[in-house]
């Protein structure tokens, strides 16, 4: 999607190709590293690397793996002189289609799963190794994936009429984190944080990332106010 978009938008696709290596171990390490963080009170047997790197449970961070893509992102933009604002729709639109095929293997390998609700809508893992066996949840996972691609698909077409750089990124990084805000009250799995705060990790920095993006919008808009007033004090 980042390939296709970056003849549509006419972006360079070497920022990421260039750099494929750095995104990948930024990305595992540190999902990898705060996940356990969140998990601490089950996983603080890890004793060796080997049990860190070579995972079994298949568990990453989502928002930390986001946090620390974005940071070498950022760190490559300063290196070649460009502006976020320039990338942040080809980031999203590419972010939500893959989130919404990432959340269907999240379904089947139980990473995420909702908890015993009764709205006829639950599903039941059969597996013998599932946490949750024969206990009816909600499909959080699936609720995920369709939301997400709903999201993909509406910014998807308003891209093609909307010109204004950075402005539906911003949008629709607001809708994603709402979605885990509110979403994330039906998850079954508990982490080092809700058990003080009622909220876990996820809550915790979708609220962050929208506060980022409220702000990043007000400043479009003030740069947008700007550029008006000087083409009308130029007529």
């Amino acid at each position: 999607m980042l390939k296709k978009l970056s003849h549509k938008f006419s972006y360079d696709i070497a920022i990421f190709v260039n750099n494929v290596l750095w995104y990948f171990i930024s990305i595992f390490f540190f999902s990898r590293l705060f996940y356990i963080i969140s998990k601490w009170n089950d996983l603080r047997y890890i004793e060796n690397a080997s049990e860190f790197f070579v995972t079994t449970d298949y568990n990453f961070s989502l928002f930390w793996a986001i946090f620390w893509f974005v940071v070498v992102f950022f760190i490559n933009l300063k290196l070649r002189r460009e502006k976020l604002v320039k990338y942040i729709d080809w980031l999203v639109l590419s972010f939500l289609l893959i989130l919404s095929i990432w959340y269907i293997g999240a379904l089947l390998w139980g990473q995420v799963y909702g908890k015993p609700t009764d709205y006829w809508i639950e599903i039941t893992y059969t597996n013998p190794f599932s946490p949750i066996s024969s206990t009816p949840v909600f499909p959080l996972a699936i609720v995920y994936s369709i939301l997400f691609f709903i999201e993909f698909a509406v910014l998807y077409i308003l891209s093609m009429y909307i010109k204004i750089k950075g402005f539906i990124g911003h949008i629709w990084l607001i809708v994603f984190a709402l979605i885990i805000l509110i979403f994330e009250n039906f998850s079954w799995r508990h982490d080092i944080f809700d058990n003080y705060l009622f909220l876990n990790m996820n809550q915790i920095l979708a609220i962050w990332l929208m506060i980022f993006s409220f702000y990043r919008l007000y400043v479009l808009s003030q740069l947008s106010s700007k550029d008006t007033t000087v083409i009308i004090e130029h007529k």
